[in-house]
C-alpha cells in the first residue's frame, strides 16, 4: 500500500462527508416537511432519529468529541495520532455543519494541523 493511499482517501471522502452533512441539515433538521410529519406523528423513527440529532446539537456532542480526538491526538505521536485527527476531522465536519461551529473550528484546525506535521523520524 502506498504511504499516499490514506491521505488520497482523505482527500476525497471528507468533501463527500461534508456534502452528507450539510445535507442532513437541509434535508432532515430545517425541511418543513419533516417539522410537519414529526409534530403530526412524533413516534416515527425518522422523527426520534431527527430529535437525537437535535439533541446532539443542543448539547454540542459532536463539537465536543472533534476537540477532544483532535486534542489527544495532537499529543499522541505516531499512528495513532494520525487516525485521531483523521476521527476529529469525521466529526468535526459535521459539528461545523450542524451548528456546532464554535468548538468544531478549533477540532477542524488542530486536526488539520496535527495531520500536515512531519514526522519525527523524517
Amino acid at each position: 500500500m502506498s504511504r499516499r493511499l490514506p491521505v488520497i482517501l482523505l482527500l476525497v471522502l471528507l468533501p463527500l462527508w461534508l456534502a452528507a452533512s450539510y445535507g442532513a441539515r437541509y434535508g432532515f433538521m430545517e425541511d418543513a416537511q419533516w417539522v410537519g410529519i414529526c409534530v403530526d406523528e412524533a413516534s416515527r423513527w425518522e422523527c426520534q432519529v431527527r430529535s437525537s440529532l437535535g439533541l446532539m446539537i443542543h448539547f454540542n456532542v459532536l463539537g465536543f468529541t472533534a476537540l477532544a480526538a483532535a486534542v489527544i491526538g495532537f499529543v499522541l505521536p505516531g499512528r495513532a495520532g494520525w487516525w485521531l485527527a483523521v476521527l476529529a476531522l469525521v466529526f468535526g465536519f459535521p459539528a461545523l455543519a450542524l451548528y456546532n461551529t464554535t468548538l468544531a473550528v478549533f477540532a477542524v484546525v488542530i486536526a488539520g494541523l496535527r495531520l500536515v506535521r512531519a514526522s519525527r523520524s523524517a
